[in-house]
């Protein structure tokens, strides 16, 4: 599901909130104490380790990204918008008057040095690349402001989807989007960290239910690291795989032309730990405009019906099997009918681990 997030950060460019981040370590001696029960060693090329569990998720774009622009009032009292019809929702700001920007921080600290009366922005737009040349203005406070709102993280919880034989695992099914622009996030880089569901939101008709996690950023936490934000899910490399793969067995691939109508089960994490739960896949699309809505499913698994009212937000990526094979993924529900939702073929994303 695309609205899986529990915090937005919308913040102007001035007003900041940075969060730091140090690099996950482990010592040798911590390694060697570990019992790995599942590796990613016991997975052929044809095979994959079915997932179904609950992850933090973290991603960091190229650059900031823009949300949008605001009139802001100037030193003299006077309302303007500098940024107006010179950027928009969407676009990337990769340099500021010749220094790179990495992330709002950085475009926050070449604004407080500005000597000139006009900023020099480098944007990346759909493939492309632009310069706009904007008038800052100055604040009561002395501070320079572009009047553009921005984004450079965002975060939330997810389901695994499957890990392959080289520690590459997929996820969601979909892409992230961002919540404001609806356009899918270019990434940076990006990490997955362990998580526990603290509550869940039964879905009801007209309203999607959700899964609440407790998701600690720090590093003792992080399994791995994301690199890929696509239509058919986010991919990275689990470092950590025994934390999430304990007494997990491989399973066969299914072929997109091997699925059919019928009973199949999906894995996932809604009573404490990872269960199989009983679903009808309803519809088989392989010419479908949207790599991610290729199977219709419907949950006729009474208990995780009286759980969770079918399919809810955070349960995106959730493994669909079929005659002991993966076939596919949860990706999205049907808001006025929970019990019913949308399915990725697994090719779909495997194709993005290649």
């Amino acid at each position: 599901m695309r609205k899986y997030w529990y915090r937005r950060f919308l913040l102007v460019l001035l007003v900041l909130s940075v969060l730091g981040y140090a690099g996950y370590e482990i010592t040798k001696r911590q390694e060697q104490g570990r019992k790995k029960e599942v590796s990613a060693d016991t997975v052929s090329s044809d095979t994959v380790i079915p997932g179904g569990m609950p992850v933090g998720i973290y991603l960091e774009t190229e650059g900031v990204m823009v949300l949008g622009t605001e009139k802001i009032t100037g030193a003299d009292g006077k309302m303007t918008e500098p940024a107006r019809h010179l950027v928009k929702a969407g676009d990337y700001i990769v340099e500021c008057n010749g220094k790179k920007i990495a992330d709002k921080k950085r475009l926050q600290d070449t604004l407080k040095k500005l000597d000139a009366e006009e900023v020099v922005l480098k944007l990346r737009r759909d493939s492309g690349y632009l310069d706009v040349k904007i008038k800052p203005v100055r604040n009561k406070k002395n501070q320079y402001m572009l009047g553009i709102w921005v984004r450079d993280n965002a975060q939330g919880l997810g389901t695994v989807t499957f890990l392959n034989t080289d520690s590459r695992f997929g996820a969601l099914g979909h892409g992230i989007h961002d919540t404001d622009t609806n356009t899918l996030m270019e990434i940076k880089d990006g990490r997955v960290y362990e998580t526990s569901i603290r509550s869940i939101q039964k879905g009801a008709g007209g309203e999607p239910g959700g899964i609440e996690g407790i998701i600690v950023y720090n590093r003792y936490n992080v399994l791995g690291t994301i690199d890929k934000n696509t239509d058919c899910g986010i991919f990275g490399t689990l470092e950590r795989t025994d934390n999430l793969f304990r007494n997990t067995e491989p399973v066969g691939i299914m072929a997109t032309d091997e699925i059919k109508k019928g009973d199949a089960v999906i894995r996932c994490c809604v009573e404490g730990k990872v269960k199989e739960y009983k679903i009808r896949i309803t519809k088989t699309d392989k010419h479908t405009k949207e790599e991610n809505k290729g199977l219709e499913i419907k949950v006729t698994d009474p208990e995780l019906l009286e759980i969770t009212g079918g399919i809810i937000q955070g349960m995106s990526g959730a493994p669909i099997l079929q005659n002991g094979k993966i076939a596919g993924a949860v990706t999205h529900v049907f808001v006025n009918d929970p019990a019913r939702g949308y399915g990725i073929f697994i090719e779909n994303m495997l194709k993005y681990v290649e």
